[in-house]
């Protein structure tokens, strides 16, 4: 019977998460890193090559070393084309998968038929996880997901049988995990909470000797943790010399660290007003601080007092914890608060749910009366949440309005919205937000190159240049702003400007397809042809073959 029942919530999780995710099928790329990742990415496009799979473990632009997410997208690429529906539907398809392997993976260890069902899905179905799902740019959670959750199932066949077989397909899956998103870097860690329960692997009758046992399940991990050290190295490597803003000091992302822990507290039981940017808060007050500590310590007390009685407390607790100090903000990151941190933590959050609210009330009666009836009401709460969240993602404009209803002073949102309506062709409507980005943060870099951008589509040249130099001024080594810059000096006519410009673009960054065309092109209009169909043909390997076709017509170059 249980072997019915389990094949029945394995289709129960599929059909509900399509159902609660179906707004995406429809939804289009958005302007928040879908472009860099997707879109206007010459290597994805171009498919599998010695070239593109090289830069898929070179390339460190993101900050972070990805191999498989890159590849993964070069396959979807090859499939999908420029349609944003496919790379949502896989995104939707890899997050099942990893919910039906978390589902598996706890009903196989604990022989609790309905907490772990109940665990699955309200991780699936919980608004949090749009963002994960929805954002075609945020492969690289589903995917590691998918991996991280495999990893676990297939250990659970391990620690049954103690087959090599078993335990290096699961270090292949974890491998596979790190280099999809370093954040699994915590797997480890979560492997031996599980030994702890349900897998009880430290109360084997092997040994009366605990710290023996405690030694080998220690040395049984080695080589996880040394793929974890491999992962860091390479994460550090990766983000050398990248600049990524540093917004916030120490202190501050200590704070912020615990005010983020408890603000996804409250998210998981409050899924309201979620933004695709929160905005950076220099200062929080010092209540939300002190309340903040105080239900983390609170709750970190109360289930290790209780961790013999009930020992999935500690160990979905200390899951939650753990997992999310990658992006907890105390290691700097692009932003100190998202929603798609939360989607390997959270399953900590569910294993407590599920398991602390059954083991609280032993009455079947009141379980069935009370409990069965309240836990099939949230799950439909959630899914209506769920494909009301999905709804905002519909594109950029949606989206990010969305978070400037929501949220006060966010300046990334300004900036990207206005970008958004640049593209509809909204000038003015743009420029709005770029003015509001820079009176809600000085130094935004960003807004003052698009708003400089504006100024170009105006014909306005000099005053587009005096945006570029403020973003320069702002940050020497901004190569878009110097690329772009000199798109506005060869307006102007000032082509040694122009071309210095250029230089210094592919000077910092050597593989800028785009300086390497604009600067041919000054070449070629200076007659100057040996250069310019250098630089040309330099564009064209880096996926601008367009121009050098054109240079060819005008009998520039051969």
């Amino acid at each position: 019977m249980k072997k019915n029942h389990t094949y029945l919530i394995i289709i129960f999780l599929i059909f509900a998460s399509c159902a609660a995710f179906s707004p995406i099928a429809g939804s289009d790329f958005i302007n928040v890193d879908d472009d860099m990742y997707i879109i206007e990415n010459n290597f994805i496009k171009s498919g599998f090559s010695s070239a593109s799979i090289q830069w898929a473990f070179t390339n460190r632009d993101t900050t972070m070393w990805q191999p498989v997410t890159w590849i993964s997208f070069m396959l979807d690429w090859r499939i999908f084309g420029n349609n944003p529906s496919g790379y949502h539907v896989v995104n939707l398809f890899l997050h099942i998968g990893a919910v039906i392997f978390l589902f598996l993976f706890l009903f196989r260890t604990t022989n609790n038929l309905w907490s772990s069902a109940f665990a699955a899905v309200f991780f699936a179905l919980h608004p949090l996880r749009v963002e994960s799902v929805s954002w075609a740019t945020e492969r690289k959670d589903v995917l590691s997901m998918f991996f991280g959750m495999a990893c676990l199932y297939v250990y659970s066949f391990y620690v049954k049988n103690l087959k090599l077989s078993y335990y290096f397909t699961c270090l292949i899956l974890f491998a596979l995990a790190l280099m999809t998103k370093s954040m699994l870097i915590t797997l480890p860690f979560i492997l031996l909470l599980l030994d702890y329960w349900p897998l009880r692997r430290f109360l084997t009758p092997s040994t009366n000797n605990g710290f023996k046992t405690t030694n080998n399940l220690l040395r049984e991990k080695v080589p996880f943790f040394i793929l974890c050290i491999a992962s860091g190295i390479i994460t550090i490597w990766a983000q050398y010399e990248s600049n990524m803003p540093h917004y916030l000091t120490f202190p501050l992302r200590v704070i912020n660290a615990i005010v983020s822990y408890a603000s996804y507290l409250k998210k998981t039981f409050w899924a309201f007003d979620l933004a695709v940017y929160y905005p950076f808060v220099y200062s929080f007050p010092l209540w939300q601080v002190l309340g903040s500590a105080f239900i983390l310590i609170g709750i970190t007390v109360f289930v290790v007092y209780h961790f013999k009685k009930m020992p999935f407390l500690p160990v979905g607790w200390f899951w939650y914890l753990g997992t999310l100090v990658p992006v907890s903000g105390l290691i700097p990151v692009g932003t100190p608060m998202a929603d798609h941190y939360t989607y390997l933590p959270s399953v900590g959050i569910a294993i407590m749910i599920a398991w602390g609210i059954p083991f609280l009330i032993k009455s079947d009666i009141v379980r069935k009366k009370i409990v069965l009836p309240a836990g099939i009401t949230i799950i439909a709460i959630l899914a209506v949440l769920t494909w009301q969240q999905c709804g905002y993602w519909k594109n950029s404009i949606t989206l990010l309005s969305h978070a400037l209803q929501i949220t006060k002073d966010n300046f990334l949102a300004h900036n990207n919205l206005g970008l958004a309506l640049y593209d509809e062709g909204e000038l003015s409507e743009a420029m709005v937000h770029y003015n509001k980005a820079i009176l809600i943060k000085t130094d935004c870099i960003e807004a003052y190159l698009n708003r400089g951008n504006v100024y170009v589509k105006l014909n306005q040249y000099q005053r587009a240049i005096d945006e570029y130099n403020k973003a320069i001024y702002l940050k020497h080594d901004y190569v878009e702003a110097y690329s772009n810059r000199g798109i506005a000096y060869a307006k102007l006519g000032h082509y040694q400007r122009a071309i210095d410009d250029f230089s210094k673009a592919i000077y910092l960054k050597p593989n800028f397809a785009k300086a390497y065309k604009n600067r041919g092109i000054i070449y070629i209009i200076q007659g100057n042809n040996n250069w310019g169909c250098s630089d040309v043909q330099k564009a064209c390997t880096l996926g601008k073959c367009k121009i050098l076709e054109m240079a060819k017509n005008q009998g520039a170059c051969r």
